[in-house]
C-alpha cells in the first residue's frame, strides 16, 4: 500500500520528486490472518460448537509481536484495510476464500496515549457489529441499562459522535437505530409501552421475570442462559466486561444469511500487558474469552503470556489448557508469531518505490543494496535512510554517493543527527531526556527563547506525534537510545556537566508547565522523578506535585521507570516514586503490601523533611484499614503534630479512629475544627448515621460532595457520594438506588477501592430485609473487603447482615450475623458500637460485657431511631411481597 508521504513531499522544491509511504508486502503475515479466519469460521460452523460454552479451550487469538519500529502498527492498519469491503491493499495480498463469508474488522489502538479505555473498546466492538445491519437484542438491552446508570442524560449516539476514534467507525451511523429497534421488540414482547428507553425499575423486573419463566414471546432471548443474570447484576464496569458474552450470542443467533465474522485488531498491546497487576489486561482477556466466534488479532512488542499458568489469579483464564494455540511450538493457526524483519526483496522494493523521480527510483542499485544490508530488515532504518537520502539530494541537487549510507542503525542515527543544525541537535539531546514533550517544552529544555529549532525537529520522521497526549511529541525509543550513544563520539558532544545542566533545564521546564490537568500532572511526575533520580537533582517542584497528586483520591498509577524503582542506593526521587506508586497501588492490592513499602521508605530516611509526612500518613491509614488501631493512632497523631500539609487530613483520621471506638462526642468536637480543607461535612455525616439520624447524615454528605465538585475534586466528590448512598440506603430505598447509581458514575473516573466497596455495601443495606439472596451477596462483598485488607468495610457488611436478620425477624439469622460481626470485626472497644446497634435496632438490651458507645444523644433516643428504621423497612418489605 502506498500514498503520498507529506513530510517528505514538503521538504523539497523539486516537483518531479515523488515521495510515498510504502508498505512492504508482509505476505506471510497476511497468510496467517487468512488461515486463522478460515480455521475460526470452520470451528464456529461445526456441529457441536456452542458460543455459551465457557469451559472449552479458546482458539480465536492471533498474535504478532516484535521490536519497536518493525512495522507492527502498519501491519495492523493494513490488515484492517484489506478486510474492509472495497478497500484492497495494493500489492500481492490475495482475497479471502469465498467460503469464509463476510468479514468486518474493528481496529483499536490500546496505547496509553490514545485515550482508549475499556468502555471505548467494548463500544468499538459493538460499532463493528452494527455494520451487519441487524439488532443485537441481548447486548443492547444490557448496554442500555449500563449506559443509563453510568451516563445519565447523555445519549449514546452523542457520546460516540464526540469521540473521533469511535465516530470514524462505519457502524456509528447505525448503532442508535439498531438499539432502538431491539429495545422496541423486547418492550413489545413483554407488553411494555414505548421503546423501553428506561430499562430500570419495574420494566427491567418484568423483562427478567419473562426471561426466567421462558415466556413464549421472549423464548428466543431466554435461550441465552446468562442473560437474566447479567440484567440483574449491578451495571458497573465489571458487569460491562461480561456483556460481550451477550454480543457473541447475538452474533451466533443471527440468521445464516445475515451472519458475518468480526475481526477485532488490538494494537500496541504492550501498554495493556505491562500495567500494574494487569487490571486492564484482565478485562480485555475476558472479552476475548467470552467471544469465541470472533477473531482477535493482537499486535505488540511482547509475546502474549496467557498460556502461562503462573498468571492464574491475575487473569481469569491462564495456562495451556485454556489457550493451547498460544503455546510455543504450535503450528496450527491462529497462534503467536514474531514479526520478522523485512526480507531483502521487500527492502529493495521499499527503497525503489519510496522515492522516485520521473517514475524511476532515485536510489541506484548499489545504494539500495548497501542500505538493505545494513538495515537487517528494520523498517525504521529504511525510513531514516530514505529521509537522509532526500535531505542530501535537496542540498546538492544530485543523488548522494553510496558511501553516505555505510552505517549500522546507531551510526545512521548519529549521521542523521550530525546532519541537523547545531541548534536542532541541542534540542534532540535535550528531549532525549524526556518521554514526551511539546515544542515550548523542548525549547525550554534546550535553553532557547525561540521555537524554530524545536519546530524543525518535530517535523522529522523519527518524532511521533499524538495530539491527544499531555505533551504531543516523542522521540522513537530506538532513536532516543542511539542519540545518547552517538553523543559519546560526536564532535560537539556534551560532557556529563552539559547533560546535567540540560536535565536541570528540562526538570525546571516541567515544573513550570500547567499541571491542573491530571494526565499532565501524572506525566510530569513520572518524567520529573526520573530526571531527579538519574541526575541527583533536588526534588523542588516535585514536592508540591506529589501533594497535589494525593489530594484528590484519583490514584492513576504513576508507573515510574523500572530503573528508578529498582536502583540499588535509594535516592530522594526513588523514595518519593516508591511512596507515590505504593499509595496508588493500594487500591489494587492488600493494604499490608503497601504498609510494608511505606515502612521501608521511612526507614531509608532519604526523603526531605517536608515529604516525610506523606508516607507516614498513608502508613497510618493502612494500619487503620488493617485493624492495627494503636499503630494508626500513633501515626496519625504524629502527622497532626507536625502541622504540615497533611495535618488536617491526619486530624480527620484521628476522628475516624475515635468513631471506631464509639467516642462520638469527642469526634464531633474535633470535627467542628476541620473546616472544608479537612472534609468537615463528610466527617459529620460519618458521625450522624450511627445515631440513626439519617437525614442529617445525607445532608452533610451532600454538602461535602457539592463542595468537592465545585472545587473540581472528583475523587473527594465520589467518596462523599458513596457515603451518601450508604446512609440513604437505611431509610429511603428509591432515593438510595439513585444515589448508588450516581456514586457508580463518579467512581467510574477514579480508583478508590474503599469507596467502590462501600457503594456495594450500600446496595446490601438498601436490600436488607427484602432481597432473599442478600446473605450470598454480602459474603461476596466481605470476601472482596478481606482481600483488600479493609476492616471497616468488613464491619459494615456484617452490620448489613444483622439489619437484614432483624427486619425479617429471624432470631437464628441474627445470632449468626452478630457472631460474625463480633468475631470478624469487634476488637475490644473497636467497632463495638456496631454490635451495640444490632441490639438497639432489635429493641433488645446489649449484653453486659459489650463495651458501650458514647452517643451524641441518649441511648434511648438512638434506640428509638433505629427501631423506627427497622419498622419502616418491615412495612416496605411487606408491601414489596404483596406487589410481587
Amino acid at each position: 500500500m502506498s500514498g503520498s508521504d507529506l513530510r517528505a513531499l514538503f521538504r523539497s522544491n523539486d516537483r518531479e520528486v515523488r515521495a510515498v509511504d510504502y508498505f512492504a508486502d508482509r505476505r506471510d503475515e497476511w497468510d496467517s490472518v487468512a488461515h486463522s479466519l478460515s480455521h475460526l469460521v470452520h470451528t464456529v460452523r461445526a456441529d457441536g460448537f456452542d458460543v455459551q460454552d465457557l469451559e472449552a479451550p479458546r482458539s480465536n487469538v492471533l498474535t504478532f509481536y516484535g521490536v519497536g519500529g518493525i512495522g507492527k502498527s502498519t501491519l495492523s492498519r493494513c490488515v484492517a484495510r484489506h478486510l474492509s469491503v472495497g478497500l484492497p491493499v495494493e500489492g500481492h495480498w490475495p482475497p479471502l476464500d469465498e467460503g469464509i463469508g463476510p468479514v468486518i474488522p474493528a481496529r483499536v489502538d490500546l496505547s496509553r496515549d490514545s485515550g482508549v479505555d475499556f468502555e471505548s473498546l467494548v463500544l468499538a466492538v459493538r460499532l463493528a457489529a452494527a455494520e451487519i445491519g441487524q439488532p443485537m437484542p441481548t447486548f443492547d438491552l444490557a448496554l442500555q441499562r449500563y449506559w443509563e446508570h453510568n451516563h445519565p442524560g447523555e445519549p449514546l449516539d452523542e457520546y460516540v459522535r464526540r469521540r473521533t476514534r469511535l465516530s470514524s467507525l462505519p457502524g456509528a451511523r447505525n448503532l442508535s437505530g439498531q438499539m432502538q429497534s431491539a429495545l422496541a421488540d423486547v418492550a413489545q414482547a413483554v407488553a411494555l409501552p414505548g421503546t423501553m428507553g428506561q430499562v430500570v425499575g419495574q420494566g427491567l423486573r418484568t423483562v427478567v421475570r419473562a426471561l426466567r419463566e421462558r415466556h413464549h414471546r421472549v423464548r428466543a432471548l431466554a435461550e441465552c442462559s446468562r442473560f437474566a443474570d447479567l440484567l440483574e447484576a449491578a451495571p458497573d464496569h465489571d458487569a460491562l466486561s461480561y456483556y460481550p458474552h451477550l454480543l457473541a450470542w447475538d452474533l451466533a443467533s443471527l440468521p445464516a444469511k445475515h451472519r458475518a465474522t468480526l475481526v477485532v485488531l488490538l494494537d500496541t498491546f504492550e501498554d495493556v500487558g505491562d500495567r500494574v497487576h494487569r487490571d486492564l489486561e484482565r478485562l480485555v482477556q475476558r472479552v476475548v474469552w467470552l467471544m469465541p466466534n470472533v477473531l482477535f488479532v493482537i499486535t505488540g512488542r511482547n509475546r502474549l503470556q496467557w498460556d502461562d499458568a503462573r498468571l492464574e489469579g491475575q487473569l481469569d483464564w491462564a495456562g495451556p489448557e485454556c489457550w493451547p494455540q498460544l503455546v510455543g511450538g504450535t503450528t496450527r493457526e491462529p497462534r503467536q508469531h514474531t514479526v520478522g524483519y523485512l526480507s531483502a526483496g521487500d527492502c529493495e522494493t521499499y527503497l525503489s518505490q519510496r522515492l522516485t523521480r520521473d517514475g524511476r527510483p532515485m536510489m541506484d542499485d548499489a545504494t539500495r543494496h548497501l542500505i538493505t544490508a545494513n538495515s537487517h530488515g528494520l523498517p525504521l532504518y529504511l525510513d531514516l535512510a530514505a529521509m537522509r537520502f532526500l535531505d542530501l539530494y535537496r542540498r546538492s541537487g544530485n543523488a548522494p554517493a553510496v558511501h553516505d549510507f555505510n552505517f549500522d542503525f546507531p551510526a545512521l542515527v548519529a549521521r542523521t543527527f550530525r546532519d541537523l543544525s547545531p541548534e536542532t541537535r541541542r534540542v534532540v539531546r535535550s528531549v532525549s531526556l524526556l518521554d514526551t514533550f511539546s515544542v515550548p517544552l523542548a525549547s525550554a529544555a534546550a535553553g532557547f527563547d525561540h521555537d524554530a529549532p524545536a519546530q524543525n525537529l518535530v517535523e522529522r520522521p523519527f518524532v511521533d506525534h499524538d495530539p491527544g497526549a499531555p505533551w504531543p511529541y516523542r522521540l522513537h525509543a530506538l532513536v532516543r537510545d542511539a542519540v545518547r550513544e552517538a553523543d559519546s563520539t560526536s564532535d560537539d558532544r556534551w560532557t556529563s556537566a552539559d547533560w546535567r545542566r540540560a536535565a536541570q533545564r528540562a526538570f525546571d521546564a516541567l515544573g513550570r508547565e500547567d499541571k491542573s490537568h491530571r494526565a499532565r500532572l501524572v506525566s510530569a511526575l513520572r518524567q520529573g522523578l526520573a530526571l531527579a533520580h538519574q541526575f541527583a537533582l533536588p526534588l523542588g517542584w516535585l514536592e508540591d506535585a506529589a501533594f497535589q497528586y494525593v489530594d484528590d483520591f484519583v490514584w492513576e498509577p504513576i508507573e515510574p521507570p523500572a530503573e528508578l524503582m529498582n536502583s540499588g542506593t535509594p535516592t530522594p526521587a526513588q523514595a518519593l516514586a516508591v511512596t507515590l506508586s505504593a499509595i496508588a497501588q493500594r487500591q489494587r492490592r492488600h493494604r499490608s503490601s503497601t504498609a510494608q513499602q511505606l515502612r521501608d521508605v521511612l526507614q531509608s530516611g532519604v526523603l526531605p523533611p517536608g515529604l516525610e509526612e506523606l508516607p507516614r500518613y498513608f502508613l497510618a491509614e493502612c494500619e487503620r484499614d488493617l485493624g492495627n488501631f494503636q499503630e494508626s493512632l500513633n501515626g496519625m497523631q504524629r502527622v497532626a503534630d507536625l502541622g504540615g500539609r497533611l495535618a488536617a487530613t491526619a486530624r480527620r483520621g484521628l476522628i475516624h479512629l475515635a468513631r471506631r471506638i464509639g467516642n462520638f462526642p469527642q469526634a464531633r468536637e474535633a470535627a467542628f475544627h476541620l473546616g472544608a480543607e479537612g472534609r468537615q461535612d463528610r466527617v459529620l455525616g460519618d458521625l450522624w448515621w450511627p445515631q440513626g439520624s439519617i437525614a442529617l447524615a445525607c445532608s452533610a454528605y451532600a454538602v461535602g460532595r457539592d463542595q468537592a465538585l465545585a472545587a473540581g475534586q472528583i475523587g473527594e466528590a465520589a467518596l462523599s457520594q458513596a457515603c451518601l448512598a450508604f446512609a440513604a440506603a437505611f431509610q429511603d430505598r428509591p432515593r438510595a438506588a439513585e444515589q448508588i447509581a450516581r456514586a457508580d458514575e463518579l467512581l467510574a473516573g477514579v480508583s478508590i477501592r474503599w469507596a467502590e466497596t462501600h457503594n456495594r455495601i450500600a446496595g446490601l443495606v438498601r436490600d436488607a430485609g427484602i432481597a432473599r439472596d442478600l446473605p450470598e451477596r454480602s459474603e461476596a462483598v466481605a470476601t472482596e473487603a478481606v482481600e483488600a485488607g479493609l476492616t471497616s468495610s468488613i464491619a459494615y457488611v456484617r452490620f448489613a447482615e444483622c439489619l437484614h436478620a432483624v427486619v425479617i425477624g429471624s432470631s437464628e439469622a441474627l445470632a449468626q450475623a452478630r457472631q460474625r460481626l463480633t468475631e470478624d470485626c469487634v476488637n475490644g472497644v473497636e467497632f463495638a458500637y456496631l454490635a451495640e446497634l444490632t441490639y438497639l435496632m432489635a429493641d433488645e438490651e446489649p449484653p453486659a460485657g459489650l463495651p458501650r458507645g458514647a452517643w451524641l444523644d441518649t441511648t434511648t433516643q438512638v434506640r428509638a431511631r433505629w427501631v423506627g428504621l427497622v419498622e419502616d423497612r418491615r412495612r416496605e418489605s411487606a408491601t414489596a411481597r404483596q406487589g410481587a
